[in-house]
């Protein structure tokens, strides 16, 4: 372990010198909060515990200052591992369990170099490519409800005998171009372009409806990118007390045309909070708690041992855990309906369930009698149903991923001592980009809460991030944006900054792909897409349009720098 820390602490100092994109003196290696040397504060990303200092193309995958602290490197390391590598349909040995339906066989599959999902090319959409980090949304546009026919992340993979919920080879993606009020230019005559995109799943594509499953009403589709994993420890250090009192204040002070969301937040106090009371997630005898909800665009999701990273960890791959004893599907249970009557599935689920269960530690999984229909479709609907299945990830394991996923570190500010840096932050203030994309905050005592059980509150297992000043540009809060194709409610959080900038370098896409769907292909883009008249930015893009050339330049150049 003594020579990991050398290793790493050498390697952190070189890359300070190396591959920095500004000057300064090198940063402090201490414990507490706020920064030493000359550099501006805001240079430290995620504060003095939160930031890391490499800027190649692994920028993104950097343990934080926390993890060294905390002698956790070895439990890093190996949470990564299980982050990168692919899920396998074996039934034993290592990385067993994919499926018997999945999402994507591996957590990089869509966070390309740790970063922000691709955007999709024009054509089919193919989801096994790596960097593919969109998910398909099928949802009710009368009441903006996910169908409940589909898992909410809907599966495109199957482990044989079963089938795909999905056929991705019938999904389209089609890029459309989009003019807006300013027909696409700026005073001064420069122009940009605007793209959306459509993504069309035919009924035919879908397995349920082939096996005759009537779908009660029309339904819509769009796409949602994953966004960085990296410093969501660091987010989710940010308290409940702090995330209320932002909401409070916008409310009151009641600057953007479409307000807060009032299904989350009303008069001052929560609507709606996460809350996890699932039986099978909860510590027997406990009662669960309510967290504001923090992570994903729709606001989904509450603290980070329970939010998107953690529980994508089971459903994306549907690798069991001790407390996910159940596989991913959809709320209905259509797929395991129909799946269990399908001739095709029944006749191929003997050698299946003999690999997966050959002890028969499960006997309603095993049909008394494979030459009947019947018999066969009630043991097959009681394997996809069950909630007993085997564990197919160790608690050590799912351990090491949670200190690795919380221990991810934000990369500091480049181009800090750029004049045009400064002035672009400057400018990004001055026209009120900050009010939404509010710079700064101080994260509270960080006293994580695991609605799992794994983890006490304090627990030393996991690095902590108590009473530091970070920067990550968002104020938590969704905003209204009123784009073309909106993502599905309308309703966006405020997309993370900081990072942002590295995301061609880290990840080899082309372009910047920025916003939900990744629409934006470079920051103008982005910016110019917060336009709509009914936008809660519309005051905002108004003034950023209306600069001259040079200081358009600096507000991306700075943009892309934090």
């Amino acid at each position: 372990m003594d020579r990991i820390k050398l290793f790493t602490g050498a390697l952190l100092l070189c890359s300070v010198y190396s591959c920095s994109d500004s000057s300064g003196d090198v940063p402090g290696q201490g414990t507490g909060s706020g920064s030493t040397g000359k550099l501006p504060e805001w240079y430290y990303a995620g504060g003095e515990l939160g930031t890391s200092y490499l800027f190649t193309m692994n920028a993104l995958e950097q343990p934080s200052p926390a993890i060294e602290n905390a002698g956790l490197i070895e439990e890093f390391k190996s949470g990564e591992q299980l982050f990168e590598k692919p899920f396998m349909s074996n039934n034993s040995g290592v990385r067993k369990g994919l499926g018997p339906v999945y999402i994507r066989s591996s957590c990089i599959h869509c966070h390309p170099g740790y970063g922000h999902g691709k955007r999709l090319p024009q054509g089919q959409y193919e989801s096994n490519s790596i960097g593919n980090g969109t998910l398909l949304v099928v949802y009710y546009p009368d009441n903006d409800s996910y169908v409940p026919w589909l898992a909410g992340m809907p599966q495109l993979h199957a482990v044989e005998p079963f089938k795909a919920p999905l056929d991705e080879s019938m999904i389209t993606v089609e890029w459309k171009n989009h003019i807006d009020q300013w027909d696409n230019t700026f005073p001064d005559g420069e122009t940009y372009e605007l793209q959306y995109p459509e993504i069309n799943i035919p009924k035919e594509a879908i397995y349920v409806y082939n096996e005759g499953f009537e779908i009660p009403k029309d339904y819509e589709v769009r796409i949602e990118s994953t966004i960085g994993i990296y410093g969501t420890g660091l987010l989710d250090a940010i308290s409940d007390e702090d995330l209320k009192a932002e909401y409070a204040k916008q409310e009151k002070d009641g600057f953007l045309p479409n307000g807060i969301n009032p299904s989350i937040f009303k008069d001052g106090e929560w609507v709606k909070q996460y809350v996890n009371n699932r039986p099978t997630d909860l510590i027997p005898g406990t009662t669960a708690e309510s967290h504001p909800l923090k992570f994903t665009y729709a606001l989904s999701r509450g603290p980070l041992l329970d939010a998107a990273g953690t529980n994508a960890f089971w459903n994306i791959t549907n690798v069991t855990r001790s407390n996910r004893r159940y596989h991913y599907l959809d709320a209905e249970g259509t797929y395991a309906e129909y799946s269990s009557k399908d001739l095709d599935v029944q006749k191929g689920y003997k050698n299946f369930i003999e690999e997966v269960d050959p002890e028969k530690k499960h006997p309603e999984w095993h049909p008394s009698d494979y030459s009947d229909s019947q018999n066969v479709a009630e043991a097959i609907k009681s394997y996809l149903t069950s909630k007993e299945l085997d564990v197919e990830i160790s608690d050590e394991e799912y351990v090491d991923f949670v200190v690795w996923h919380r221990g991810l570190a934000v990369p500091a500010v480049r181009n800090i001592d750029d004049p045009e840096v400064e002035r672009g932050k400057e400018i990004f203030e001055q026209i009120g980009c900050a009010y939404c994309h509010k710079p700064s905050w101080t994260t509270g005592d960080d006293e994580f809460y695991d609605p799992n059980g794994f983890f006490s509150k304090g627990d030393k297992r996991l690095p902590k991030y108590p009473n530091q000043k970070i920067w990550p540009y968002t104020d938590m809060v969704q905003h209204k944006l009123n784009m073309v194709n909106d993502i599905r409610t309308g309703w966006c959080r405020t997309t993370p900054l900081w990072g942002r900038g590295l995301h061609q370098r880290c990840t080899g896409s082309p372009t910047s792909d920025r916003l939900h769907d990744n629409r934006a292909r470079n920051v103008i883009e982005a910016i110019m897409w917060h336009g709509n008249e009914k936008s809660d930015a519309y005051q905002t893009v108004k003034k950023f349009r209306e600069l001259p050339k040079e200081d358009r330049d600096a507000v991306v150049k700075f943009i892309d720098s934090i």
